[in-house]
């Protein structure tokens, strides 16, 4: 079996240890030579890959070990590219949330207003990423969880039309873990699944077990009354208290479109009011994490580039994000997986834009995926989509045209956003505190 390497772009992201650990635990599936970090900034990368370097050393030492800021080391003799970028880190993430709920519109790193602001930093930061792959490894293929997803994989669909990306989202894959732990089933892996949307915009339409059986029944029920909520004491990333309130509203979007399961984050384009009432303006997301997980993980990082030693160390291996390796051994392996995948749509869904880019099924191979068919899609889901989609497709324009009406649109036609006006206070706002990294719009 082939031995890969890999680069991860974004090296001194706090997820990146949980990665480390979780390929290291999955070699006998996808065996692997050498591994790159890479990111542009070298100060906070050198504390993330420094550990992550012991790490390695630790469980599997014949592994080739690179950190590095410049693009033709990393990117030469790669196999795959792992990309999990963060323009402007979290402080900027703390912008995307408290100003839009300054104007009372949901404060959110990939819905609405903030997802948007989110979105135009990103879309530089990714098509720099694709654009050293193909320079260096040509052959190479980039696994993309790099948020916005939605935004960023339409921009890679009208900019770098041919490259080589898939664009993948883990939350469809922490909701099917919660659902297997509502219907008793070991692993989400026992179900097979149908779901079209858009990402962080979709519903689950079928859910049966390897013999066909329908699982649904028992879900809905479940779902009705709890949402996707479940006993959390032994659960693993995404339980601190703002996550179990999100699976618990999951109820009230449920109830909405009760033949299907939704995307948790679906609660922000059918409630945003509630969403809003109940966030502290002062201290958002970001601050939780910035004071939560970021301070955990730097410390532990820093204790274990000290000690040369993980001996006592805290840090855990991300075991949901071992969908990546079941991505990466599909296309290098030809496995023919079944995945849920960001896709331009032509056709998957029949009564919907072929331009769009939605999130369906897939079978993927060495050629990438192939989506599978979903038919018509209701109106009400539809109407939803189509909104949604605009907006996607308009703020890629903004960026691509500098055209500051484009983005205004955009923020206007988010369902979050209450009138033009607050869309154009708003925009003024987010120009002001990103003026280091989005295009001068005119």
């Amino acid at each position: 079996m082939k031995k890969h390497s890999i680069v991860i772009a974004g090296g001194g992201s706090t997820f990146t240890p949980g990665i480390v650990l979780m390929l290291l635990d999955n070699l006998d599936r996808l065996p692997i030579r050498q591994i790159k970090f890479y990111d542009n900034d070298e100060a906070r990368q050198d504390i993330v890959a420094d550990a992550c370097e012991v790490i390695i050393k630790e469980k599997a030492p014949e592994i080739n070990v690179v950190k590095t800021i410049d693009p033709e080391t990393a990117f030469t003799d790669v196999d795959f590219v792992m990309a999990h970028i963060r323009v402007g880190k979290y402080k900027m993430r703390e912008m995307d949330e408290k100003i839009p709920l300054k104007y009372g519109v949901v404060g959110q790193e990939t819905c609405g207003p903030g997802g948007m602001s989110y979105g135009m930093r990103s879309i530089g930061g990714v098509l720099e990423l694709v654009d050293y792959m193909e320079q260096y490894s040509p052959d190479a293929w980039m696994l993309n969880y790099s948020n916005p997803a939605a935004i960023v994989a339409e921009a890679t669909r009208k900019l770098r039309p041919n490259a080589k990306i898939l664009n993948i989202c883990d939350m469809p894959i922490s909701i099917e873990n919660l659902m297997a732990q509502i219907l008793g089933l070991k692993s989400r892996k026992e179900m097979q699944v149908r779901y079209y949307g858009l990402n962080h915009f979709g519903w689950w339409t079928s859910i049966t077990d390897q013999s066909g059986n329908d699982l649904m029944p028992q879900l809905k029920a479940h779902v009705k009354d709890h949402g996707y909520a479940v006993d959390f004491s032994n659960a693993g990333q995404h339980v601190d208290k703002s996550w179990q309130d999100t699976f618990k509203k999951v109820k009230d979007v449920y109830a909405l479109a009760p033949d299907t399961m939704p995307n948790t984050y679906l609660k922000y384009y059918l409630y945003p009011q509630d969403e809003v009432e109940k966030t502290d303006p002062n201290y958002t997301r970001a601050n939780q994490v910035m004071d939560g997980r970021e301070k955990h993980v730097f410390t532990e990082c820093k204790r274990i580039a000290e000690n040369q030693s993980t001996e006592g160390a805290t840090l855990e291996i991300d075991e949901h994000a071992s969908y990546i390796v079941d991505l990466a051994r599909a296309i290098a392996y030809n496995t023919g997986e079944r995945m849920l995948l960001i896709v331009e749509n032509n056709g998957a869904i029949s009564n919907f834009e072929p331009t769009a880019m939605i999130e369906v099924p897939c079978i993927v191979g060495k050629n990438g995926p192939e989506p599978l068919t979903q038919g018509e899609i209701p109106r009400f889901q539809k109407g939803l989509m189509e909104q949604q989609v605009a907006v996607e497709k308009l703020v890629v324009e903004a960026y691509e045209e500098g055209s500051y009406q484009k983005l205004w649109q955009a923020l206007t036609l988010s369902r979050t956003v209450p009138n033009a006006r607050v869309a154009k206070a708003l925009l003024d706002d987010l120009i002001e505190a990103n003026k280091d990294f989005w295009p001068t719009l005119k």
